[in-house]
């Protein structure tokens, strides 16, 4: 009788990675492979992997070391390194690490079970990094574990090019899911007990499919009966529309948060970074959205340091965060990453001045935080209890559909439900409440 096999999926990097993991262990579980709970307990590991930045991949070379012991100990253990990171490394990673079994791309998932069915010899390896201009996984279906959201990726790949990014390198061109199988998908996910989706892609306001563009497909899945929430991410600025704005503003189940990556607000730096928009068009857009929506939480990502940004240019930046005034950011300093035109200009900015740069960045970024926090004392929200609080089981943590995490004492709700919280406090990062 032939033994059950066992794997284990560890995560690092974008919300698109998690699903994608969450996809790799249905293709698994569909070829009754068995997953396991822990590293120890596996017979192939897989490490689900991202590029954006060198640190990512230096966390992926230390925990391969990890497991190169856990290989010794364990002989027959089956080592794969799936997503960015394989695509972008392929053979040099198995040169580095020859004890990896399985290097995979992000649109090779589908034939995982026949390739491991059809390795020969313990010694081989398996290398499939090529780039499909198809691939969307259709059909497929995610294993998620128990919770009240879950993603759902509409559009694969990128196709905007920025300087400093490796994703198009990494993930192909885009192409768009049906708008049929992401019904399906997501009626799939409410039965299952699910109350939120995430709308996933690299720039998930550029989904087209047969005519239907971004807007009309938040339109359509707000009609699923049983869905209460719906949010997205990552958009672009540049398809970022009145049509899409007038959604939020008409549906009440879109959530009324949008993550709109700025980059940099010099309109210099954006040129170079080849974002394709203006830092006025940006502000417009940031402020029509808050004009039509009430209550619109706008978070971003930032960068500083890119190459050839002066004093002037980050203080253009600055400017940007002070007229828009986000709910939060993700702030990084910029690193070069192989393969992109960013990493080919010169002009590059000292450390010590990106360090500078962010440690501003951050501290006025703390105190919009704080101050849009505050702003919310005295409200009533409605809150999905999402789990216990990491701090005392005596408290649920929840959010809102403006995606604020609130922290209140516990009450007759249980995880999943939707109920009244009043805010009577907030923190850099927490508000608090009480059940109204």
């Amino acid at each position: 009788m032939k033994q059950t096999k066992t794997y284990y999926i560890e995560t690092y990097g974008c919300q698109m990675n998690v699903y994608d993991s969450e996809l790799v262990a249905g293709i698994m579980e569909r070829e009754s492979y068995l997953r396991a709970e822990s590293v120890e307990q596996a017979d192939i590991i897989f490490l689900n992997t991202c590029s954006v930045r060198e640190h990512a991949e230096d966390k992926v070379h230390a925990r391969l070391g990890v497991l190169k012991a856990q290989k010794e100990k364990k002989p027959g253990t089956i080592i794969g390194v799936l997503g960015c990171m394989a695509q972008n490394l392929r053979d040099d990673l198995l040169i580095r690490r020859p004890y990896v079994d399985v290097v995979l791309g992000p649109d090779s998932y589908r034939r995982i079970p026949d390739l491991l069915n059809e390795r020969l010899a313990p010694q081989e390896h398996i290398v499939d990094t090529k780039l499909s201009r198809m691939e969307v996984y259709e059909g497929l279906f995610p294993a998620r574990r128990e919770g009240v959201g879950a993603w759902v990726s509409i559009i694969r790949g990128c196709d905007k090019f920025c300087t400093f990014c490796i994703v198009p390198f990494t993930r192909g061109r885009e192409r768009s899911r049906t708008v049929e199988s992401i019904v399906t998908e997501v009626q799939q996910i409410v039965a299952e007990g699910f109350k939120e989706i995430t709308l996933l892609g690299q720039n998930v306001n550029s989904y087209l499919s047969e005519g239907v563009r971004f807007p009309e497909l938040l339109e359509i899945v707000t009609e699923i009966e049983g869905l209460e929430r719906v949010r997205y991410t990552s958009p672009h600025p540049q398809d970022f529309n009145d049509k899409l704005i007038a959604v939020h503003a008409t549906h009440p189940k879109v959530c009324n948060h949008v993550h709109f990556p700025l980059q940099a607000g010099s309109d210099q730096i954006l040129e170079r970074m080849n974002r394709t928009y203006t830092q006025s068009h940006f502000v417009a857009l940031a402020q029509k959205m808050r004009s039509a929506v009430p209550g619109l939480s706008i978070t971003t990502d930032i960068i500083v340091g890119f190459p050839g940004e002066t004093e002037a240019d980050f203080q253009e930046t600055l400017d940007v965060m002070n007229a828009v005034k986000f709910d939060s950011a993700f702030t990084f300093k910029y690193s070069p990453r192989a393969g992109t035109k960013a990493a080919e200009f010169k002009d590059s900015v000292p450390e010590d001045v990106k360090q500078d740069r962010l440690e501003r960045l951050i501290e006025i970024q703390r105190q919009h935080t704080l101050e849009q926090n505050e702003a919310h004392i005295g409200e009533v929200h409605a809150v999905l209890v999402e789990k216990d609080s990491k701090k005392s089981s005596d408290q649920h943590m929840g959010r809102t559909r403006n995606n604020k995490i609130v922290v209140f004492d516990k009450g007759s709700e249980t995880t999943g439900d939707i109920i009244n919280v009043r805010i009577t406090g907030a923190g850099g990062i927490t508000l608090f409440g009480e059940l109204a």
